[in-house]
């Protein structure tokens, strides 16, 4: 039996709707600028770049309902995502296949310490610090594929105290998510639990304490976030 120096973490688990199981959350990996609105609106031409991910820790996501605005920053971002979960995985999944790899969907936000990732880019340092910071992936209960398919449609929306920030539709992805499948799965081993943020639409902005975040995704319900 193995003997650990020291006590282990706890594994991270999104609840699954309608059950009371866990998802076991392994890896979570986030594409950038996959909306090309966004794209043009963080300065960049969408029609000429490959796609690139970021990471963010397992222990990133969370599901309580509350954000805390973090620590060494005055501009904190939100960016509403589609989240994937995969059931399996491996190396060089074929497009064509990919799908089959996924366990289901479900919501989240990537916050985003924004004053913090754009020092980094001029530095041309990481982003870990800017994207990577505790509870920095509120997120909602997964949806199974067998309840949901697999949307590749759908209005994703975004609205800060009542009013509309972000607003899209799924289908705007400029990386479908069998893509981003096949395209990770070339540079590292995917397995189950591995998560994938799918990129956000146009209109990320600011929030301060006291607000609350009320995101939908057409088929896959409503996120509430309140900021403390």
């Amino acid at each position: 039996m193995t003997r650990y120096a020291i006590s282990g973490p706890a594994r991270v688990g999104l609840p699954v709707v309608g059950t009371s199981e866990l998802f076991p959350v392994r890896r979570v990996y986030c594409i950038g600028r996959n909306y090309a609105a966004h794209a043009i609106e963080m300065g960049h031409d969408p029609d000429r770049e490959p796609p690139f991910f970021f990471q963010k820790n397992p222990e990133n996501l969370d599901p309580s309902g509350e954000f805390p605005y973090p620590a060494k920053t005055s501009d904190v971002h939100h960016e509403a995502e589609m989240l994937v979960a995969l059931a399996s995985g491996g190396r060089d999944i074929a497009v064509a296949d990919a799908l089959d790899h996924v366990f289901g969907y479900g919501l989240s936000l990537d916050m985003t310490r924004r004053d913090l990732q754009g020092a980094q880019k001029k530095m041309g340092r990481p982003w870990e610090i800017g994207k990577a910071f505790e509870r920095s992936a509120p997120c909602g209960p997964l949806h199974r594929v067998s309840d949901v398919g697999h949307p590749n449609s759908g209005r994703i929306s975004l609205s800060v105290n009542s009013q509309l920030c972000q607003e899209g539709d799924l289908n705007q992805m400029i990386w479908k998510v069998p893509e981003m499948i096949a395209y990770l799965s070339e540079y590292f081993d995917l397995g189950a639990g591995d998560v994938i943020l799918s990129g956000t639409p146009s209109g990320v902005g600011p929030v301060q304490r006291g607000d609350v975040m009320e995101m939908t995704i057409e088929g896959l319900g409503e996120l509430q976030v309140r900021v403390v």
